[in-house]
């Protein structure tokens, strides 16, 4: 979910994890090679040879020396894409999917361009009908140490309930 998030605050022109398509029709080996080098577009790249299906994560890995963890997790939010994009239309999508898109950081507005909705309100909407909503969760910036005269908050739909109760206008 905090991946998704993070790219869409990097780079506002992108919805989530997703392919930039920087490197165009790049030979498999040229991709290959720009693999090995940590630069800023190599997510992106990674997000496209999963996306092509032209390497596997094991290949990724030997080259990228990225962890088998976290590339498994990249490889869950791409598969899911293909999932939202087969559904059928925003009509397909029922509470269990909405539920793992949401676990996995699709925004609305993604799941609306995935799924061919009319808007990231009509899918709000589908979202609302379903009962999904965020729970907002509070990290303890003291460790317990002292109480917290101030709060970290964030929002979650890994939750199952608020860590703290909305006050009014907020």
């Amino acid at each position: 979910e905090s991946l998704q998030k993070a790219f869409r605050m990097v780079d506002p022109s992108i919805m989530g994890y997703q392919t930039k398509r920087t490197q165009g029709t790049a030979s498999l080996d040229k991709v290959r090679h720009l693999l090995e080098y940590p630069t800023d577009m190599r997510p992106y790249l990674i997000a496209q040879v999963l996306q092509d299906k032209s390497m596997t994560v094991a290949e990724i890995h030997e080259l990228s020396k990225i962890d088998f963890w976290f590339l498994r997790r990249l490889e869950r939010i791409i598969n899911f894409r293909e999932t939202l994009g087969g559904a059928g239309g925003l009509g397909g999508v029922g509470a269990p999917m909405m539920k793992e898109a949401k676990e996995l950081g699709f925004s609305d507005a993604q799941i609306a361009a995935l799924t061919g909705a009319a808007s990231e309100l009509e899918v709000r909407a589908a979202r609302g009908g379903f009962g999904l909503r965020p729970f907002v969760k509070q990290i303890d910036t003291l460790a317990a140490e002292y109480p917290a005269q101030t709060n970290y908050l964030y929002t979650t739909y890994h939750g199952s309930e608020d860590d703290v109760e909305g006050g009014e206008g907020g």
